[in-house]
């Protein structure tokens, strides 16, 4: 179901992800309950939640808005499908940018930066983050298409 139709239909249920946000990848759309990630420009918790299996979850991530340095390449994107997660929302940026495109994967972030991460395991999983207007709940669900990312605590279909 499209986000446009899932905002109508539910309406309060629903918060819009008020980040200017990319789309990366092929896939035309994801849905799915999430598993959050908090860090700054470090991608080690990003990589320890992709290699574990994803089961249709999305991995969002609040990266704390910085498109100084990449959260997310190629190798990580191509690891998420691997282990089966539906897509990602960054809230910072993403590296090979033209791979991940090409990729039948949906991610969203902020930007792109050809700038890799710190590896020094600065981050936490499965907490509560906010960003772009959302308090994002691991227990929540979030839907995303080319109009953009939608978030509920509750599944919506």
């Amino acid at each position: 179901m499209k986000t446009a139709d899932l905002f109508d239909e539910f309406g309060a249920k629903v918060t819009f992800c008020d980040l200017p946000l990319r789309r990366f990848g092929r896939k035309p759309f994801f849905a799915g309950a999430i598993q959050t990630v908090k860090c700054f420009e470090d991608n080690t918790v990003v990589r320890a939640e992709l290699e574990k299996p994803g089961n249709g979850r999305i991995l969002v991530v609040d990266g704390g808005a910085s498109t100084r340095v990449a959260l997310l390449g190629d190798i990580l994107a191509a690891l998420s499908i691997t282990n089966g997660w539906a897509g990602l929302l960054i809230n910072g940026s993403i590296r090979d940018s033209a791979e991940i495109d090409g990729m039948e994967q949906l991610v969203f972030a902020l930007g792109a930066t050809p700038c890799k991460s710190a590896k020094e395991n600065w981050g936490k999983a499965g907490r509560e983050i906010r960003f772009g207007g959302i308090v994002f709940k691991p227990s929540g669900f979030v839907y995303g298409d080319a109009d953009g990312v939608l978030y509920s605590d509750t599944a919506l279909y």
